[in-house]
């Protein structure tokens, strides 16, 4: 049949199974969303706020699946407002497709009105990108961007289709999609035997796991491995809920605001396998010293992280689900109970705690964790609420936490928490934010309460950029530069301004009442919760230093 170039753009996203995408129109996108029009009993639109609030929609929306979001915006300002989130997801390793609209080919490179070389802008942060500048091109592009997006290590990848491509015609066949299988890596046997011996030889094994278990779908695999070697576990950020967070084995997070368990544990380990994760400077800390009493197993999708931050004695380049399934067809039971039993005490011993009696982040927090039976998804911004929603919710199952933490992008959550809520509907959504990073984006309560989307958004408001200021506080002496937000602005007022229902929250009794509320509420709700300015994220290691110097609010004080 013939189509124009903008009825095959969504002709494609149909084959893909995309039925929802996050946009901004203008000018020189006019065609395709002419063509969404058309097509809008079969592709649901959401248009947002602001393209940035597009491109964080579709990242929670791929977040939340595993399928590949996607986000439009025409050309000049509308596609550079996508860079941050397209930033965002190529740091995280999440599958997106950006469609921008360019100028006509004529008008390419003149300087024209709203012209801009996206593909040059967003080289560094796109696993691929494209311009599209003949309509013949156009569908193989997009179902290879599609493609691209998605195997092996996932990312965005951006396709730039000028305006004259969308509006000419030219004849289209749909295709099925090529099915994505997972990579038959070329690893040797021997990797797979040295791996086997390493973890045979092992007295105190450590397993650490970050978004590659995720994004693999390697959970089930996981759990048989844990159980095989007998040893405890924790994770990055992105790897939360890869292995269940409720479980005995679990010690919380690791790095710069994990746990003093995992911290010292990994300190003290004699084997760390790691399993998807990148080695962040936030995860290690001082990487002279990390997990210096170990050797290291290295699973990873990609070649180029092997070695990249920590020198490995073993890296395995592959599917992490692939390669846990052949190591635990060789493995045999092994038993560490002097190991499990020193980890228990170091559990034990060192406890996450907040101070009681006063309304807190980590107070609040529980609580959702509470009465959502640790089944809800929780997105975030940036910061302390961040770490704060690491810390104290437990993590059940893969995709339930949605955070920026390659980028750390504040701003990111309330956008990322509709497009999880419109791909999980079923499920209670909140987006944890301190009031900075409220500010950033909260236009796209707009979008929420013009769709109806019911999240619930927690602002953690102390007046303050929180955890600047605890930088501030703990190694600038307490020089509080650009950092107080005590102005005049009513979270409440505004959030009902845009549509929502809100609620203020200034004492721990008032908690549970209010996240019911929400719960129960059709639609939007805004929870703002009066805290400290001075609250801070315990456990913490210091810039610079190792994990195994972790300290905590005890520490501080004596």
């Amino acid at each position: 049949m013939i189509l124009t170039g903008a009825d095959i753009v969504v002709e494609c996203l149909l084959e893909q199974g995309v039925n929802t995408v996050f946009g901004y129109p203008g000018g020189t996108i006019l065609n395709i969303y002419d063509s969404l029009y058309k097509y809008q009993d079969k592709i649901n639109h959401i248009l947002t706020s602001h393209e940035q609030g597009a491109s964080h929609a579709a990242d929670g929306y791929a977040r939340a699946t595993g399928r590949v979001g996607v986000c439009m915006a025409t050309s000049g300002p509308g596609a550079t407002n996508l860079v941050t989130g397209i930033a965002t997801a190529y740091m995280d390793s999440i599958p997106l497709v950006a469609i921008t609209a360019n100028v006509a080919v004529p008008l390419l490179g003149k300087d024209s009105f709203q012209e801009i070389d996206i593909t040059g802008v967003t080289m560094p942060i796109t696993k691929h990108n494209f311009i599209v500048k003949n309509i013949d091109d156009l569908a193989t592009t997009i179902r290879k961007a599609f493609q691209i997006a998605k195997e092996g290590r996932p990312g965005p990848v951006l396709v730039d289709i000028t305006k004259d491509v969308t509006a000419a015609t030219t004849s289209f066949e749909s295709k099925k999609p090529e099915a994505i299988e997972r990579r038959s890596y070329t690893y040797p046997t021997s990797s797979i035997k040295t791996a086997i011996e390493m973890i045979n030889a092992s007295e105190k094994p450590f397993i650490f796991v970050g978004g590659g278990a995720i994004a693999s779908d390697a959970s089930v695999e996981l759990r048989e491995f844990v159980e095989k070697i007998d040893s405890p576990v924790t994770d990055s950020l992105m790897g939360k809920g890869a292995f269940d967070g409720t479980s005995p084995r679990y010690t919380g997070m690791l790095g710069m605001h994990g746990t003093k368990t995992s911290n010292l544990g990994v300190s003290r380990c004699d084997l760390l396998i790691v399993i998807g994760a990148r080695f962040s400077d936030r995860v290690i800390g001082n990487a002279k010293c990390f997990a210096k009493n170990a050797k290291i197993i290295h699973i990873d999708v990609d070649a180029a992280e092997i070695n990249k931050n920590i020198r490995v004695d073993l890296g395995i380049v592959g599917d992490a689900k692939s390669i846990l399934g052949a190591l635990n067809l060789l493995l045999t039971q092994q038993n560490h109970p002097q190991w499990m039993k020193e980890i228990r005490n170091l559990k034990e011993e060192n406890p996450l705690s907040y101070p009681s009696g006063i309304l807190t982040g980590p107070y609040v927090v529980e609580q959702i964790n509470n009465i959502t039976d640790s089944n809800a998804i929780i997105c975030t911004e940036v910061g302390q609420n961040q770490m704060w929603a690491a810390q104290y919710y437990q993590y059940k199952a893969p995709r339930q936490l949605i955070s920026s933490g390659g980028l750390g992008t504040m701003g990111y959550g309330l956008g990322a928490s509709m497009g999880a809520k419109m791909a999980q509907p079923n499920k209670p959504v909140f987006n944890i934010a301190g009031d900075g990073c409220f500010r950033m984006n909260l236009n796209e309560l707009a979008t929420a309460s013009r769709y109806n989307i019911p999240i619930i958004q927690v602002v953690l408001n102390n007046h303050v950029l929180g955890m600047v200021r605890q930088w501030q506080t703990l190694f600038y002496d307490k020089r509080y530069s650009a950092t107080i937000l005590n102005d005049g602005v009513d979270f409440c007022k505004v959030a009902e301004g845009l549509g929502c229902k809100a609620i203020k929250v200034t004492e721990c009794d008032q908690v549970e009442a209010a996240i019911n509320e929400a719960l129960e509420h059709d639609g939007p709700v805004v929870i703002e919760c009066i805290i400290q300015e001075d609250d801070k994220v315990f456990p913490m290691v210091a810039p610079g230093a190792s994990i195994e110097e972790v300290f905590d609010e005890r520490d501080v004080k004596e």
